[in-house]
């Protein structure tokens, strides 16, 4: 079944335990990574609903590293799509499978509500002859608190004069995270839905704000036949800087700390882009966490996790704003909707939010712009 639910990944691993010593969730708890591949290598898993097999943020870190380049994140998305085939699941999930098939979000929200963040932006449908689509990603859209991402981003491209608008009602999650947990059927319905959405309005260039939605336009819509020219909103706003459509102009004098997201950098080898973008800035002082690019530590939220529990001493995002504080840091920038929600709420719980801001990178730009 393991097989058969895309897990081939699973006869190239040889049992060297790479991937258990690097992965960000041992630094909190234990988690055997290898154990589990080795009892999916058996047959022998026979509980899709155990923790560990729903623990998995996809980060990619194991990957990286892996001597035999095992595709194992494939390895947890077939382990997973045998629970969701028996309808096993943690039960935080199935609301969320639920509103994503019925409403197009995992939020539990309707469609109609995809405009509400737009009052008063005097924002247009996408037409055939623009130059962008922004895409903002379920979570700024429906999340009071992720909203100020998309906001920022419209301003920022108001300023710089760009000719772009919005699908609104007609677009729906781009699937990245239920396509990790294992609902490839859920995840082929959401794709092809926005690519022929995307295609009859004659769309070309898309902008997003998520490295998630980014990576799933990128590297999985052409599976389906798509090929759109898609950009994170870090190496866009930086393509208009260096245009000279925008420019930032007032002094920032704060010490900033950038976390990489693991689906911009691990996933897609971008790490320039968004400090180029802050050492722009005039003033401002970007200084490094303890691990950052390639061995960034995860904020916990890909794979799904984003729509499970984790309890607080098990919060990889609380380490991080350790080692933005370590790092003196009065700022702790960042460039994903899921980073935002994770790190707001270890700010807020750890007794932190007089010592450390949670900005996104374009709210930042928007101030000084």
């Amino acid at each position: 079944m393991f097989l058969e639910a895309g897990g081939e990944a699973l006869q190239s691993c040889y049992q060297c335990a790479t991937c258990t010593s690097v992965c960000p969730w041992n630094l909190v708890k234990e988690f055997q990574v290898r154990a589990t591949i080795h009892t999916a290598q058996l047959g022998l898993l026979t509980e899709p609903i155990e923790e560990g097999n729903w623990l998995c943020a996809t980060c990619k870190a194991c990957e990286e590293r892996c001597p035999r380049g095992v595709k194992i994140i494939d390895v947890w998305r077939s382990i997973r799509r045998v629970g969701v085939m028996n309808e096993i699941m943690p039960k935080a999930l199935k609301p969320v499978m639920s509103g994503l098939g019925s409403q197009g979000n995992p939020w539990g929200d309707t469609r109609e509500n995809r405009l509400a963040w737009t009052k008063g932006l005097d924002l247009k449908p996408f037409e055939k002859g623009m130059e962008v689509l922004y895409f903002p990603c379920c979570t700024p859209i429906y999340d009071q608190k992720a909203r100020r991402i998309a906001l920022a981003t419209v301003s920022l491209l108001n300023k710089a004069g760009v000719s772009f608008g919005i699908m609104g009602t007609e677009e729906s999650c781009c699937g990245e995270s239920v396509r990790k947990l294992g609902n490839e059927d859920l995840f082929q319905e959401l794709a092809q839905s926005n690519i022929d959405s995307f295609m009859s309005k004659g769309v070309k260039k898309i902008v997003v704000s998520s490295p998630h939605c980014f990576h799933t336009f990128k590297n999985e819509y052409t599976e389906l036949g798509a090929n759109f020219e898609v950009l994170h909103i870090t190496q866009f706003i930086l393509q208009l800087i260096e245009q000279g459509k925008l420019k930032p102009e007032k002094a920032y004098p704060k010490k900033v700390a950038y976390h990489d997201p693991c689906y911009l950098g691990r996933h897609n080898n971008i790490y320039d882009e968004p400090r180029k973008l802050l050492t722009s800035i005039p003033e401002l002082e970007l200084v490094e966490l303890a691990d950052n690019r390639e061995d960034a530590v995860c904020c916990g939220g890909g794979g799904g996790r984003i729509w499970m529990e984790t309890k607080k001493e098990e919060r990889l995002s609380n380490l991080r704003v350790d080692q933005a504080l370590e790092a003196e840091a009065q700022v702790l920038a960042l460039s994903c909707p899921y980073c935002m929600l994770n790190f707001d709420d270890s700010v807020l719980n750890m007794g932190k939010s007089d010592l450390l801001e949670v900005r996104d990178i374009t709210e930042i730009l928007n101030s000084v712009i």
